[in-house]
């Protein structure tokens, strides 16, 4: 544990060496800078997205750049678009950088059109032109150690990857991205507090919008739980149009956290968590935080987390089990083909993601939340979990389920046998 000394000691020094090593090969070394400059190109084989960027962060002078880690002093608007290569020449849950510039839209990424939005009645332009029938707006905040560009970029291949049915707001904060820079970072995100806040009631407002869902990674949850709170208590609740908030690797202290959840009250959104005990990013936030848990690494079957779960309503998505190419295991949520078609099919529509609707032993989506596999003409009873859920609902059935899946392995036997 850090304690006030300049240097932390040695023996802790070592053990944070291998976690800043992964975190710097997990950056963005080998990047062309200026890769918001529009390219004409551009408008080629795959399919555009088009984000709406609010943001805190100073203008930058570079116009590749656009907006550099350091904090603006007032909120700026951009409408972005995003080229996407086709899905023949990527894989689901990657970011295609350019490898030089200008980039090759027919297998990497690339910007097409950057337009400043300077007034609220722009903004509810934008809206109006974007809107799908759901009439719900995707708001997404990214986490710590990310450059503009990383969040943009980032926000577009999960919109894509997701099919998500909503209208995507990127909110971005203040980050100096850096490995070294994480308590900046912090008070970057408490420096956006009334910002992301003043978004989110704006988007509210808007009579066309009938949903608001977010999304935050990382330090953007505590950012966002931070706004909703502040929401809370200077309007006396949340704005019921924000119905849904995911917190994916939420960098956040369970205690904390718990203050907050009280704060905003049983009557506001629900709230869905993407957690992973193999968290590497994690280990270290908790590490320099004090030892006290983050939220995005519990064990959701351990006490006291689950009955506090449970009585609070809010769902755990479970991916410690799930492989990730992430070496720190901190974008699983992004990068998880199964788990970013999750978030576009389920989650964005608030539906229940439990036993009780869907049974182990089916799919749901490209997710297995258990399968009873019949190799070689013969039931096999393994069942596999490398996605788990758990919501009240899903505890209470859980038993139900399970004889569900003994039924129906039972009669693929007597099925097999015969035939």
């Amino acid at each position: 544990m850090i304690t006030g000394a300049a240097h932390p000691p040695r023996r802790l020094r070592a053990a944070f060496l291998p976690l800043l090593l992964a975190l710097s090969l997990a950056g963005c070394a080998g990047r062309p800078e200026g890769v918001m400059i529009p390219t004409a190109s551009a408008a080629a084989p795959g399919k555009e997205v088009d984000i709406f960027v609010a943001t805190t962060r100073q203008p930058s002078r570079e116009p590749g750049i656009l907006f550099s880690g350091e904090r603006g002093r007032d909120l700026e608007a951009t409408a972005i678009t995003v080229s996407i290569p086709p899905d023949a020449n990527r894989e689901i849950g990657e970011v295609q950088w350019p490898k030089r510039l200008p980039p090759d839209p027919a297998k990497e990424f690339a910007t097409v059109r950057v337009e400043p939005v300077s007034t609220e009645t722009g903004a509810n332009r934008w809206l109006s032109q974007h809107l799908p029938p759901t009439k719900r707006v995707l708001v997404f905040v990214h986490g710590f150690n990310n450059r503009y560009e990383e969040a943009v970029y980032r926000f577009a291949q999960i919109v894509h990857d997701s099919k998500a049915d909503a209208a995507p707001v990127l909110f971005t904060w203040p980050s100096r991205a850096s490995i070294f820079g994480y308590n900046y970072d912090k008070e970057s995100a408490n420096y956006s507090r009334d910002a992301l806040e003043r978004v989110l009631d704006q988007i509210a407002d808007d009579p066309q919008v009938a949903d608001v869902v977010v999304l935050a990674h990382s330090m953007g949850s505590w950012l966002t739980v931070e706004a909703l709170r502040q929401m809370a208590i200077r309007e006396g609740r949340v704005e019921p149009k924000i119905s849904n908030i995911i917190l994916a690797s939420p960098d956040l202290d369970v205690d904390v956290f718990a203050q907050q959840f009280r704060t905003i009250g049983r009557d506001g959104p629900h709230f869905t968590l993407f957690v992973s005990r193999d968290d590497r990013a994690l280990q270290l936030s908790r590490r320099i935080s004090g030892s006290v848990d983050r939220l995005g690494q519990i064990d959701p079957t351990m006490e006291p987390y689950r009955s506090e779960l449970e009585n609070a309503g809010i769902t755990v998505i479970d991916l410690t089990a799930l492989e990730s190419g992430d070496p720190l295991n901190h974008g699983k949520f992004a990068e998880s083909p199964q788990v970013v078609q999750l978030i576009g099919t389920r989650l964005l529509a608030g539906q229940e993601i439990a036993t009780a609707n869907v049974a182990l032993g089916e799919r749901l989506g490209a997710i297995a939340l258990g399968t009873a596999q019949t190799v070689g003409g013969v039931a096999s009873a393994t069942v596999s979990a490398p996605i788990a859920v758990f919501d009240p609902q899903t505890r209470r059935t859980y038993g139900e389920q399970i004889n569900r899946v003994g039924r129906s392995i039972e009669n693929t036997v007597i099925s097999t046998v015969a035939h």
